[in-house]
């Protein structure tokens, strides 16, 4: 995915949002976002449509607990 990684570094920052993003073996992203629920949203929602030399095929959401807090957001491996 070009420039996927950046794209979501830059929207989550500008959302106030924690958390990483990362390239997978299998050529799919993998991100952990942490913060308001109405950014997390927004996130949600712009992730999906990604930059435009990005294709999004799909996007599941797991909802996961933590008492961990993130560092801003920030691209992984």
């Amino acid at each position: 995915m070009v420039g996927f990684r950046a794209f979501a570094v830059a929207e989550g920052r500008r959302l106030g949002l924690a958390g990483w993003v990362r390239n997978c073996e299998d050529g799919s992203v993998e991100l952990l976002a942490q913060g308001p629920a109405p950014a997390v949203g927004e996130f949600l929602r712009v992730i999906g449509r990604g930059p435009a030399a990005a294709r999004v095929d799909q996007v599941e959401v797991d909802d996961v607990a933590t008492s961990d807090r993130l560092s801003p957001f920030t691209a992984a491996g």
